[in-house]
């Protein structure tokens, strides 16, 4: 099958890392392309120039490929309509139309769909001025939970008891055009990712994960787009997928589909598990990224056969997923001074040197390569580190071992990815 995957990131990596693991193990014959895609993704399919916010440039390219299936990664191509492109196209595409990926897009219309839809959820209001957001702030008390309305890579949330930093990421996220921001109950208890693959109607969820969005060590710092995940997730109460699968994820594709604008692809589920039960902290419209990194490692059903059956509409007819049974840890390589300001075109050594270890692969995500051809720093967040092992004791140290070996100039990366779950010190209240 020819496959357009469409993105430049560690997520987009993972994904063509496991198409092309179809291809090494004989399970189907695919010619992979990437767009613009990035140097390791280089290294397993054809790279192309494209805008990836232009809709009708992806969609041309698709047609000129002929491809059989395009897979749209980020979240901006997505809201911005380019799986409407080339739907109407006529090409297979796996990633919501514009309309459906509103439910990243803006965190106040996720929660009107959670609203009709019955979906537990922290209590919520949105501000349109300083006046309203401080009264909102007072409502609530600390911790206050201070959302951009809109798309901010991860990097729109404050959770913090300063009420002062509250108001000033409040008011810069209002000092947009047409801004406008959340502020939420604090929610407690430990956070949890679900992917739920959907086609408009079927929903098919993946393995939990949790990822850990601080820059430091203990949840340190300010937030990130992720600086690692691990899965599976052996303190998560055992019917908690059912539980969101019935609760959550069916109802708010079911209210979708009502509202004329179906949702297929990827429904990403933050979750925490509260003294009060499970609660959505928020929706994203596609793969998750580190998440993804480490639950693709553990998927062995094909995930071409996966992503063609949601594009297609036809998840109903897949057979269950199939699940390694080993545990998976990542850990992401970030450059000095990410995430303020991150330096680029620094020298990336020693990726091969950590892929020779058992069952460890490192994904690009922040690279380039140099006018030389040397690879280089090119972000915030530049490798994510994947390990399996037996167990999360045994990944941690494959993880850690695999990140030890890479040399990056200044670069940091957490030491305490999946520690508290390894040694059984993660409860939910």
């Amino acid at each position: 099958m020819k496959i357009l995957v469409i993105g430049t990131g560690a997520r987009e990596h993972a994904i063509v890392h496991s198409l092309d693991r179809e291809n090494v193990s004989g399970t189907a014959s695919h010619e992979l392309h990437a767009a613009p895609g990035n140097p390791g993704i280089a290294g397993v399919a054809t790279l192309h120039e494209v805008d990836p916010l232009d809709g009708v440039a992806v969609a041309a390219l698709a047609e000129r490929l002929g491809a059989e299936l395009v897979v749209v990664g980020p979240e901006a191509p997505l809201v911005a309509g380019v799986a409407d492109a080339v739907r109407a196209a006529g090409i297979p595409v796996f990633g919501p139309s514009g309309e459906a990926a509103r439910l990243e897009g803006s965190k106040s219309f996720a929660k009107e769909v959670m609203a009709a839809a019955g979906v537990p959820t922290a209590m919520a209001h949105v501000c349109t001025d300083v006046s309203e957001l401080e009264a909102a702030l007072d409502a609530f008390g600390a911790p206050y939970v201070v959302k951009d309305d809109g798309l901010a890579a991860g990097k729109g949330v404050v959770v913090t008891d300063d009420r002062a930093a509250a108001l000033a990421h409040g008011a810069a996220c209002l000092s947009h055009d047409n801004g406008r921001v959340v502020v939420e109950e604090y929610l407690d208890g430990p956070e949890v990712s679900l992917f739920c693959v959907c086609d408009g109607t079927t929903v098919v969820p993946l393995v939990p994960a949790q990822d850990f969005k601080r820059v430091g060590n203990d949840d340190e710092g300010p937030n990130t787009g992720g600086m690692g995940a691990y899965t599976p997730l052996g303190w998560a109460p055992s019917g908690l997928v059912d539980e969101v699968l019935s609760r959550v994820a069916q109802p708010t594709v079911d209210e979708m589909a009502r509202r004329g604008t179906p949702f297929s692809g990827v429904l990403y589920v933050g979750l925490a598990l509260t003294s009060r039960g499970t609660r959505v902290v928020e929706f994203n419209a596609r793969f998750g990224d580190p998440e993804t990194q480490s639950v693709l490692a553990r998927l062995a059903t094909p995930l071409s056969e996966v992503l063609l059956a949601a594009a297609r509409g036809v998840l109903a007819d897949l057979e269950p997923l199939r699940w390694r049974p080993e545990a998976s840890v990542t850990v992401v390589v970030a450059s000095e001074g990410y995430p303020a300001s991150a330096r680029s075109g620094d020298p990336i050594t020693g990726i091969e040197d950590a892929e020779s270890l058992p069952g460890v692969h490192v994904l690009h995500a922040g690279t380039g390569l140099s006018e030389t051809g040397e690879l280089v720093s090119a972000g915030g967040r530049v490798l994510s580190v994947v390990a399996l092992g037996t167990d999360l004791a045994d990944a941690r140290r494959r993880a850690y071992e695999g990140v030890a070996r890479i040399e990056l100039k200044g670069s940091h990366h957490r030491t305490d990815i999946a520690l508290k779950a390894e040694r059984g010190e993660v409860t939910v209240p």
